[in-house]
Parts: C-alpha cells; structure tokens; sequence
C-alpha cells in the first residue's frame, strides 16, 4: 500500500522541499495538501489573464468567466449533480450560512442536529435560535455503535423543518447513512442539509442520486486552494434561498428604487470572486478524477487497521467511534494525564509529525463529556505507512515517559533518538539540542480549539 500512495506523493511539492523533508503531514482532515497542477493552474490566472469574470467584455475577463463556468460545470460531473445546482462559496462554513440564513424560518420551527456537529453547523442555528426563535433538537450518536434509525426516525417529530448533519464527522471520522437520513426527512416533511466537507474527499459523491435537498463542502480538503467551497442545492431549492449578501453580479437590472435578483447561483455570489482559487479547484478535481477512490478506501483503511493494531497495548483513551468499518480516516486519542496540546508539540519537535489537538471545533461534544481535548491524526491519498510508523514511534516513546515520571516532567521536553527496529535513525527537526523549539503556551497553541 504505501507504493500506491507514493505514486501521488511526488505530486505535492510541500513533501519534496527541504523544509518539507522529514515531516509527516497527519493533518489531512483540516487541510489536504496541494498539488503541482493546482499551483500551476492559479499562477497561469494571475500571469496570463487576470481580469474579473462576468464583467468586461474583452478577452481576459471573457477567459475568466469561462474558467469559472468551466468549473461549475465539471462540479456537476464530479459531485453528479446539475451544474446549475452549485455555487461558489469560501468553505463549509460559509456555505451552511447561506442556507441557515436564507430559508424562510419562523419561530417554533425545529432544526434537527446531531450531538456531535463541528462549529460551522451549531453557531449559526444557535444564533437564530435567539433571533427568531428557533427551537433545536439534538440526536445522541452511539459511542460503542453505528447510527441508529429508530432513534433518528423517533427524532423526527411535527415541526422538524430541517435536518442538518454531518456527512462524516470531524472527530471520529464516523460516517452518516445519507441516503437513510435523506428519505426519512423527507417522508416526515422536512429538508436536509448535509456537511459534506470530510465525506467529499473520500467518497465519490452522486447528490442528484442521494436526494438531498443542500449539501456543503471545503475544496480546501479536496487538494484545492484555501478559501473555496461549494454549495450544491437540488433542483429548486436554491429558489427557496433568500441571499446572505447582496451587490454586483447579483442582479439583472436596478433603478433608484428598486431591483430585480438573478436566478442561483448568480444571486449568490456577489462581488468579484476568488478566481484563481477557482480555477485551481477546478484542477484540483480534475486530479481527484484520476484517483480511483476504491482504492484510496482501501488504503486509507490499511493505515486506519495498522495505527490500530499497533497501539491496541498502549495507554490511549480512543475518542468517539473506534469500529473502522464505520469510520473515516481518522484516528483521534487521548494520552490520559497529557494535554493533546502538548503531545502534538512533543510529536512534531521530536518526530517531524504534524497531527490536529484540541476540541476539533466540537466543543459542545467535548465539555458533554468532560474532556478537555484530543489528538487527531487524519490521512489522505498521500499518506504512508512510514508516517504512520512514525507517528506510532512518537505516542509509544511519550506514553513510557509518561508512566514512568508522570506528565509534568514529560511537557514540552524532546524525545529522545531510540527508533522501531527498522525505522531510519536520522534526527527530525527540533530533536535532541538547543535547536528544539520551545513550547508554545497553552493560551496560543492552537487556542481555538479550546
């Protein structure tokens, strides 16, 4: 396995610079990395025609709006639903806003959520549940077990008016039945929308065929630029949108008095847009396309059963869904009497290993549990088996440490050069020496995930 991910490593110039040398990149669920071609893809907007699509009429600005709906059009293709249906947004995030605020919710109108959703899918309906008065309903997920049907279609009570989940959770890498969730909502009346943004990168979507009503997705995990996204809405349901912002391009005419909207997705982008992000999303998908994603699962679950297998003796508290066959490729732990903050610095000062820490941006799931954060390590086509050992060396060598001294002596210190037999010994950045970094404080390191 670890040949079929170096067949795409080479592609990736952040793995093949000397300052990318001797890194182990397990932050995929945050931000994939970016390809050669997308690179290439934005720097030809910026040096051979860098106008603003939709506006002038000259041959730049007419290469631009073609690049756009070039790309709008391959997003039908790659996600399988109609082009019209998608619209340019920042990310996740933004994307959910657009249709939180743009449906026309009135008070006692329910919005069903899971008990585990990221940030980006809780804040905003916790704003306009104080605005207008929404009322939220929350379904617990299982730890020691998949999703549950019943309870799901027992949640779906008079009023839901919207279902809103994870596609694929963040934390545990868990993965939502979409079609099930899909046709219950409906056959009770309500819509759905689905955060997309860590089941897009593995699963090769068909969102006519699932039947969803909205869908939200980060390009940015996708090995495209950051700052781009999308929002896809069904036939007809971006018609039910009012827009979250209003100006140029969003309109067919106006007068001193009034205005007359675009049909979607015009109506949804205003202003000039982050073209060369675009155009390098577009190339991004177009290398996607050449990924057979059977393949990349099949991978992926590889590294999952081996990070598995190796640390099944070691002091680690699992966090959320630990059965594979239901799960993403996430693997998120805690090191009981170490703060995740503190690990991530241990691994990435003495191992090279760059790995997420903190609340994941679900701190609702969190504080419910008393936990004060975990660490998340996330793989993607370019991941391999050596990261992975790599990673494995860093939490055995920190755990011992652990348990012989306890924690507070263990905190910010380098580890030391002993390897896995067969592991190469060269010394990885901040290792060993006055070169190691010092540790950042808690309120600074990663102070977001708090």
């Amino acid at each position: 396995m670890a040949s079929w991910a170096e067949r795409w490593r080479r592609d990736f110039p952040a793995l093949r610079t000397s300052r990318g040398k001797g890194v182990s990149y397990l932050d995929s669920a945050c931000m994939s990395l970016t390809p050669r071609l997308v690179l290439q893809a934005m720097d030809e907007y910026y040096s051979r025609y860098p106008g603003c699509g939709g506006r002038s009429v000259h041959r730049w600005s007419s290469q631009v709006t073609e690049k756009v709906e070039a790309m709008r059009e391959f997003s039908g293709h790659f996600f399988g639903g109609d082009p019209s249906g998608f619209v340019h947004v920042r990310n996740t995030t933004e994307a959910i806003n657009v249709v939180a605020q743009g449906l026309d919710l009135h008070r006692g109108d329910v919005i069903l959520l899971t008990d585990q959703e990221h940030n980006s899918n809780l804040v905003v309906w916790q704003t306009l549940a104080k605005a207008i008065g929404l009322r939220l309903k929350f379904l617990e997920l299982p730890d020691d077990r998949a999703f549950d049907a019943d309870s799901y279609r027992d949640a779906l009570i008079k009023g839901v008016r919207l279902v809103s989940f994870f596609h694929a959770s963040n934390l545990d890498g868990r993965l939502l039945p979409g079609s099930e969730i899909v046709e219950s909502a409906h056959d009770a009346g309500a819509q759905v929308l689905l955060d997309g943004s860590q089941a897009a990168p593995h699963h090769r979507l068909q969102l006519a065929r699932l039947g969803v009503d909205y869908y939200a997705l980060s390009l940015h995990k996708m090995l495209g630029p950051t700052g781009t996204g999308l929002l896809y809405g069904a036939p007809g349901a971006l018609d039910r949108l009012h827009p979250l912002l209003s100006g140029g391009e969003t309109v067919s005419w106006s007068d001193y008095a009034s205005h007359e909207l675009l049909p979607g997705p015009a109506r949804f982008e205003a202003g000039l847009q982050n073209y060369a992000g675009i155009i390098g999303a577009h190339a991004a998908l177009r290398y996607l396309e050449k990924v057979d994603f059977s393949e990349m699962a099949g991978h992926e679950r590889h590294l999952q059963m081996e990070l598995d297998r190796a640390t099944r003796d070691m002091p680690l508290q699992r966090v959320g869904l630990i059965e594979p066959d239901s799960k993403g490729p996430i693997f998120s732990f805690v090191i009981p009497g170490v703060d995740s903050h503190d690990v991530a610095l241990f691994l990435d000062a003495g191992y090279g290993v760059l790995v997420r820490s903190g609340m994941n941006c679900v701190h609702s799931w969190y504080r419910s549990r008393g936990l004060e954060g975990s660490v998340r390590a996330s793989f993607y086509l370019y991941t391999t088996d050596r990261e992975v050992e790599r990673l494995v060396c860093g939490i055995r060598e920190l755990s011992e440490r652990v348990g012989k001294r306890g924690s507070e002596r263990v905190r910010g210190s380098s580890p030391s050069r002993r390897r896995s037999r067969g592991q190469r010994a060269t010394p990885f950045p901040g290792q060993n020496g006055s070169s190691s970094p010092r540790v950042r404080p808690r309120s600074l390191a990663g102070r977001s995930s708090r």
